[in-house]
């Protein structure tokens, strides 16, 4: 993915430490590259739609209209956006730095999102300043945000010339392993250890990233492509029914789409009937 400011941020608020204020846009730093599929009835290539459908009433229920809960077993506590916006973590827009940590102290394991950092101001010299700390100190920011409705862990660090923002799993959310084959105790020899030894180093480069293509993926284009130079394909209009962008809380299913069809169709006929019986009696 190239990376440009035309791209848009998600977040607009400023780093935190000290005295110093950077302000900062964030954008998103990754990208999926799957292929998009949908799910279709193998009968006749319609398409299948999950609906957000209210248990009790049985409409099918706009995003705007949805509101988040809580469910411990016996009862549901109801929390609406001005619950939630009412929280202090929510409206702060800083990313706040509570400490400075060797590089290598960071498990992996708790990186989670990456996000880049830009400049939003008119001068850049807080922003390359700290950016230049970190690189020379070879120190990782940790710092506390709040980000779509959450409280976050992130550590800010350098990625070239760009400050990147990674958001870190919390301590409880990184299960510990422990298997009993393990526990036991396994005997393995020098010669072994050489031989293993030497296998990895007969693997052993440099890493590129460039080097590696999600196989499956090209694979798959392929096959979509082939499939539609030899004409097996249906026609969307027809099998989806409604233009893949249209929002699917406008789209009613096939059952829902037939009983109102019947309902329909039951009321015009007995509409008719009282009409003409109605006719008769003026008439007479």
């Amino acid at each position: 993915m190239v990376f440009t400011s035309s791209m848009r941020a998600i977040w607009k608020g400023a780093v935190a430490f000290g005295l110093v204020n950077v302000p900062v846009k964030v954008y998103s730093a990754t990208e999926d590259h799957d292929i998009g599929l949908h799910q279709v009835h193998d009968k006749d290539g319609g398409r299948i739609r999950y609906q957000r459908r209210c248990e009790i009433c049985g409409e099918v229920v706009d995003y705007k209209n949805i509101d988040k809960a809580y469910d411990d077993g016996e009862h549901t506590v109801v929390l609406t956006e001005e619950d939630l916006g009412s929280l202090p973590v929510e409206k702060s827009r800083e990313i706040e730095v509570v400490e400075f940590v060797p590089s290598d102290q960071i498990d992996p394991i708790m990186y989670d999102r990456s996000y880049y950092l830009e400049p939003d101001s008119a001068s850049t010299k807080a922003y390359v300043l700290l950016r230049k700390t970190l690189e020379e100190t070879d120190r990782t920011a940790i710092v506390q945000f709040s980000l779509r409705q959450k409280s976050r862990l992130g550590a800010l660090r350098v990625r070239g010339e760009v400050l990147m923002l990674q958001s870190l799993l919390w301590d409880d959310e990184v299960r510990e392993a422990s298997f009993p084959a393990l526990e036991e105790k396994v005997r393995i020899s020098a010669k072994e250890k050489q031989m293993s030894a030497a296998l990895v180093d007969s693997f052993s480069t440099d890493f590129d990233p460039e080097n590696f293509t999600d196989e499956y993926q090209v694979q798959l284009r392929t096959l979509i492509d082939a499939k539609i130079e030899k004409g097996d394909t249906l026609s969307t209009e027809e099998t989806f029914g409604a233009s893949a962008e249209e929002d699917d809380t406008n789209v009613l299913d096939l059952m829902e789409a037939l009983r109102r069809s019947l309902e329909k169709n039951r009321e015009k006929k007995s509409g008719g009937k009282k009409d003409s019986s109605s006719s008769k009696k003026k008439g007479a």
